[in-house]
This record gives C-alpha cells, sequence and structure tokens, in this order.
C-alpha cells in the first residue's frame, strides 16, 4: 500500500527548490531596481553614435534603460525604438531633480566648495546636492562674498517636515525643493544673498570606449607637444578624432613592454576623482603610448610658477593640498603605493582640480641611475632616507614626499632644499636636517610638513588622517552649516 510518507523527502526537496528559485528571482528583480534598469531618462546633451552598437540622440529624447555596464547603458529610444548603448553621464532620470541644472548628483560639500570657487562662477552661484550626512536629505551651497572680500561658500541644510514640507528657515516652508529654489532666487530672505545662477557643470565627457584597452596607435592623432621628461614626451592628442587625451610616449628601453603591462594593468584599476584616468596603451609596435585624460592646466609644478598660479591665496593652496591627500587616501586604501609623488606628477585641470598622476611608473622604469637611487635622474629631494638607503618603498615613504610635495606648493614651486646638492641632502637628512618653514607658511601647515617627515616611517600619518585635517584646515572651530532665524 502507498504511503504518503514517502513523499515527504521529496516534497521537502521541491519546496527547498521553490524558494530558493522566488528568492533568487526576488534578488534579481530588486537588483535591477537598485541598478536602475527599466527606468525612463532624458538627455541633457546630443550624442552622436561613434560605433555600429551605440544608439545616438538628440537633446532631450528620452530612453528606457535596458542594462547597465559601467559607464555605458544599454537603452531603447522611446521615439525610434532603436537600440544601443549609450553614455551615463549624458542622461538624468525623468521626472527627478536630476534633469535640473542646479542639481549636483554625488557631489560632497568640499567639491561643491571646488566648484563653486571656480573662475567661471561669480557670488550668488549656487548648487543643490545630496547631503553627506543625512540620507534622504539635502543642503544648498552659494558662493558669497566674505567681511574681507575674499569669496567664500556658505552652507543650508533643507530640513524635512513631518507632512513633506521642505524648509531651510522655520518661518517659511515650501511644498518642494524647486519652490526652494524659486523663493531665493527672488530675495535672500535671511540667506547670505540671493540666489543668482546656477553652478557653471563641467563639461560632460564621453567615457571612454567599451572595451578599447590596448589600441591601434592609427587611432591617435598628435596635436601638440606638451612637455619633454627625462623618460618620455607629454602630447596633447584626439583619440579616434573625438576624444581630447593626453599622450606620454616612453623613450625606447625606458621600461620592458612586460613589466609595463603588469603594472599598467593595476593602474588602470585604480579610479578616484583624484586619479588621472588612464584610458588605454599601445605597446604592439614602439615606441609605448599612455594614453590618459587630459588636464588643461598642466603640470602643478609649471601652474604654480605661472601667473595664475602666483596669484593664488593660501586657502586655494591648502585645498591643493587637501585633493592630492584625498587622492594619495585611495591609494593607501588599495594597498598600492606611488613612488614618486611630487607636483610635477601631478595635474591640474581648467577648473583646478588636482589630480595626481604617474602612479606605478617608478618601479618599472629600466634605468641604472634611477633604479640605484644614484645621481641626477633619481628624486633623491623627495625621497626618504630608507627607500635611499634600503630601497624600501612603502606607503610611508609617499608620506615623506608628500611634505616635500607641500613645500613646494606653499612655496609656489620652489625647488625643495634650496642651495644644497643631492648629495648634502642625503647626508644631511640622515643626520636629522628638515628643511626650515617657508615664509608665509603657517606654523600649523609647517606641522604638517614636519610630521610627514619622521625619522620612523611608522610615526608618519595616514594619508586618510591627512586628508580630514588638510579638509577642515580652515573649518575645524567653525560650523559648517549657516543656521537660519
Amino acid at each position: 500500500m502507498f504511503s504518503l510518507k514517502c513523499l515527504i523527502p521529496y516534497l521537502w526537496v521541491c519546496s527547498s527548490y521553490f524558494n530558493l528559485c522566488l528568492t533568487s528571482l526576488l534578488s534579481l528583480i530588486m537588483t535591477q531596481i537598485q541598478s536602475g534598469v527599466g527606468k525612463i531618462v532624458i538627455s541633457l546633451y546630443p550624442y552622436e553614435a561613434v560605433h555600429p552598437d551605440d544608439l545616438g540622440f538628440k537633446k532631450g529624447d528620452k530612453m528606457k534603460i535596458l542594462e547597465e555596464h559601467g559607464e555605458w547603458w544599454k537603452a531603447r529610444s522611446l521615439a525610434t525604438n532603436k537600440e544601443g548603448f549609450i553614455p551615463c553621464n549624458y542622461v538624468a532620470q525623468t521626472d527627478t531633480m536630476e534633469t535640473e541644472e542646479w542639481f549636483f548628483k554625488g557631489i560632497t560639500r568640499k567639491d561643491a566648495e571646488r566648484q563653486l570657487l571656480a573662475p567661471a562662477n561669480k557670488p550668488g552661484s549656487y548648487l543643490l546636492r545630496e547631503s553627506e550626512t543625512s540620507k534622504g536629505s539635502y543642503s544648498l551651497s552659494i558662493r558669497d562674498v566674505g567681511t574681507q572680500g575674499t569669496d567664500s561658500v556658505k552652507h543650508y541644510k533643507i530640513r524635512t517636515m513631518d507632512d513633506g514640507g521642505y524648509y531651510i528657515s522655520p518661518k517659511i516652508s515650501f511644498p518642494d525643493i524647486a519652490s526652494i529654489i524659486k523663493h531665493y532666487r527672488n530675495k535672500a530672505d535671511g540667506l547670505c544673498r540671493k540666489l543668482e545662477r546656477a553652478c557653471v557643470k563641467p563639461k560632460a565627457q564621453k567615457p571612454w570606449d567599451k572595451d578599447a584597452w590596448e589600441i591601434s596607435k592609427d587611432s591617435i592623432r598628435m596635436v601638440r607637444k606638451l612637455g619633454a621628461g627625462q623618460f618620455g614626451d607629454v602630447w596633447l592628442a584626439y583619440y579616434n578624432n573625438t576624444t581630447t587625451v593626453a599622450v606620454k610616449t616612453l623613450k625606447p628601453g625606458t621600461m620592458t613592454v612586460e613589466a609595463f603591462m603588469e603594472e599598467a594593468n593595476v593602474m588602470k584599476t585604480l579610479q578616484h576623482d583624484r586619479l588621472v584616468r588612464l584610458y588605454a596603451v599601445v605597446t604592439k609596435t614602439p615606441p609605448i603610448y599612455i594614453i590618459t585624460e587630459y588636464m588643461a592646466n598642466g603640470s602643478l609644478l609649471d601652474f604654480l610658477k605661472s601667473d595664475a598660479g602666483c596669484r593664488l591665496q593660501l586657502p586655494k593652496l591648502i585645498d591643493f593640498s587637501a585633493q592630492i591627500a584625498e587622492g594619495m587616501a585611495y591609494i593607501e586604501k588599495k594597498n598600492y603605493i606611488h613612488r614618486d609623488l611630487r607636483a610635477a606628477n601631478v595635474l591640474v585641470s581648467e577648473s583646478l582640480l588636482c589630480k595626481i598622476a604617474d602612479f606605478g611608473l617608478a618601479r618599472v622604469i629600466e634605468d641604472d641611475e634611477y633604479s640605484a637611487r644614484e645621481g641626477a635622474k633619481f628624486p633623491i629631494k623627495w625621497t626618504s632616507p630608507e627607500a635611499i638607503n634600503y630601497g624600501s618603498f612603502t606607503i610611508k615613504s609617499d608620506m615623506w614626499s608628500f611634505g616635500v610635495l607641500l613645500f613646494e606648493i606653499i612655496t609656489y614651486g620652489r625647488a625643495p632644499y634650496p642651495g644644497m646638492t643631492k648629495v648634502e641632502v642625503m647626508s644631511s637628512v640622515q643626520r636629522g636636517y628638515r628643511m626650515p618653514q617657508p615664509d608665509n607658511c603657517p606654523a600649523e601647515l609647517y606641522e604638517i610638513m614636519t610630521s610627514c617627515w619622521k625619522h620612523k616611517p611608522e610615526d608618519r600619518p595616514t594619508f586618510e588622517y591627512m586628508q580630514s585635517v588638510l579638509d577642515d584646515f580652515y573649518t575645524a572651530t567653525e560650523g559648517q552649516y549657516q543656521q537660519q532665524p
């Protein structure tokens, strides 16, 4: 006689399998919801298709997102029903604040200040950003003129009411964020000043081509030589006649292709707003080409010596230092090492943002004088004692170099250890000599510099700590947000 007990194991397996399938399905649905697959976007800029699988569009076209692949999303045009890949930074989700010119998504308080204090903006320029500390909340940032005539940025928290309304000052509330912007565009009403115009957004640049890593030399058109270094030249160039790039050409014999590719494959995974983006390489025919993003103001060293750089005030010099510390904090977090940190290897954008370049390249340079840390080529004046004596390069030797970089910044590009030869520097540093406090260098900044030059590497600070100290160099004793009556 057939017993139901025989079915119990079978039913249990079926039930477990069903639950597993249901869980997987729900997980897939949630992943797609969170990633934005299925959302409708509108184009903020026109895009002309470059590759057969691209989807071209005009400004204002609407599309449905089908898949997300990093910086390239697969989409279907609601107007033509055609499908293809689109650059994700050219579009914004419809019926959200992303479409507003004054909304800056994913920007920090510090970066808001950098954006607003860029030369393209004037007092009264403003932006709205997501709060760093309160998820789902927003902050309004406005460029103002201080009591001594220097430009500054004021920040105002936008608070949410129980009924869903918003306010900056309790005396007046608004049904939505757009109403707040409209109100304060008409009058200051307690803010530092009336809102004049939205902060100028950086020009959107098309993301690098999908899977374009080892590229053909024919795809690069050199335009103008930007500079020459001991291991190669740097050029302004175009990739496929459409994308502006910088190209570093390495002199034959500088490094082996195998060693370079091993390092470059790591370098390309390091992506951060404070690191120069490595786009592609050319290694099949010498010389090796390194294709990176283009930075209009060139090296920090050259910029500090320029007319524009010489006019920078101390707060901007501190901000440059903080930006570099932020990039190095990312490198530190990734357990990577730069090995050649100095102002010549930091680049400056058109909007005066700093990005670290050439990280990792020093390790694979095949040059006896450079590798042996002797002679004119090796940057002795930036190198820690343990790296000079024992070849011990660590993130702590990078911190020593950062201290010397701070000297370069505060002196507008002066060579470190002025009047001393490399041999004199090596022997003096070993005996405990440290560069004296430069003119016009605040005591607090000099204290930071000397902390980088502690003899024992373990006594030097971390870049994470250095970033926090420099970010708050002027705000440590003041409130970050303005309070309204």
